[in-house]
């Protein structure tokens, strides 16, 4: 997260994370409010016919003191990202001690829920522990710590993540690599680096590179490009780009998405949309909720139009639990379900989609 038609299967692999469970057990807890829809038609369900799991980012708070909203996350989707319970300053918040329950929380709902965990992230520049951020380390010292980090949370959940944001936000919008930590200290190699560890310590895992504002083709998404082909030539083993989505009502909305999409899926690599969100200037209206829609309509059908295109994830689905009024001064109610759980227009627009795609009326 950023803080300041087609028919395709969804793979063995993933399939062999999810055998031990019901397949169609998309809840313990049942439909939660907001639609009327039975489970056969949530957007998990109609995502699965049209070959493209839809998910959604997790509170782990509001999962476990909000029974409606535990409900919608257990019923509405088939696979889930936690939004910061796998972040390096919650899984290791003091050197050399690692706390892995609240992660380990979200695994289990997924998996008693029948769904696919997206592993995000093992390397960001932003919420990393106090004690890295203010180390001295030396530039082999800082490499050793980065490789034990990606090495024990990837080797702590192997076998249960269906694809890992190994690298987040590595880009600014002009296409140059970010200058954090991590260039700095390790160069651009760090990026190749964080494939090969991850891919060492959990061989079955999809590795995918994520950014925002690549949703078009523009210098940013163009760099990424670039350096996903370099990587390639190199044997580096990433998987998959994945497009954060957090739109705006206040911009054009990305209509170049399945151009670019279809840029990565020539490589032979996967794609997904992995935060999608669209902000309204608040106070929110009729007006406002249709061309919030329209952003979800175009991100969601730049993905369906891309054969490996895998899933489309929204960054949190109820705008009672939503970053976005913290973020952005002025903007609001950016998801698919209101403060009540009242579904929006955005909503039918991702279900009308998903039921043309999967050939019905």
């Amino acid at each position: 997260m950023r803080k300041p038609i087609k028919a395709v299967l969804i793979g063995t692999a993933a399939a062999a994370l999810l055998a031990p469970c019901t397949i169609n057990a998309f809840a313990h807890s049942g439909h939660g409010g907001g639609t009327g829809d039975s489970r056969a038609t949530t957007l998990g369900a109609l995502g699965k016919r049209s070959g493209v799991r839809i998910g959604t980012a997790v509170d782990m708070a509001a999962l476990a003191d909000d029974a409606p909203y535990r409900a919608k996350a257990a019923s509405e989707f088939n696979s889930v990202t936690p939004e910061n319970v796998m972040k390096w300053e919650s899984v290791e918040p003091t050197r050399g001690t690692y706390d892995w329950k609240q992660a380990d929380q979200l695994v289990d709902f997924a998996r008693a829920n029948g769904q696919l965990v997206r592993g995000h992230t093992l390397l960001w520049h932003n919420q990393l522990p106090a004690w890295l951020t203010t180390g001295d380390f030396t530039a082999d010292e800082l490499r050793a710590i980065l490789r034990k980090h990606i090495t024990d949370e990837a080797r702590h959940f192997k076998g249960r993540i269906w694809q890992w944001d190994v690298v987040n936000e590595a880009f600014n919008d002009d296409g140059t690599l970010r200058d954090s930590i991590w260039l700095q200290k390790l160069g651009p190699g760090y990026i190749a680096d964080a494939f090969r560890w991850a891919h060492a310590a959990d061989p079955k895992a999809k590795l995918f590179i994520n950014d925002y504002n690549i949703e078009g083709v523009n210098a940013k998404s163009t760099a990424l490009y670039d350096l996903v082909v370099e990587l390639r030539k190199q044997h580096v083993p990433i998987d998959g780009v994945g497009i954060q989505g957090h739109l705006s009502v206040q911009y054009n909305a990305p209509h170049d998405i399945a151009d670019n999409m279809k840029r990565f899926d020539a490589l032979g690599l996967e794609t997904a949309i992995t935060e999608a969100d669209v902000r309204v200037p608040m106070p929110s209206d009729s007006t406002k909720q249709e061309a919030q829609a329209e952003g979800y309509d175009v991100l969601l059908r730049g993905c369906l139009l891309t054969r490996k295109c895998t899933d489309f994830t929204v960054w949190g689905f109820t705008d009672k639990y939503s970053w976005v009024p913290d973020t952005f001064e002025g903007e609001g109610a950016a998801n698919l379900f209101d403060e009540h759980y009242k579904a929006k227009p955005a909503y039918s627009a991702l279900r009308d989609d998903l039921l043309l795609a999967a050939g019905r009326d």
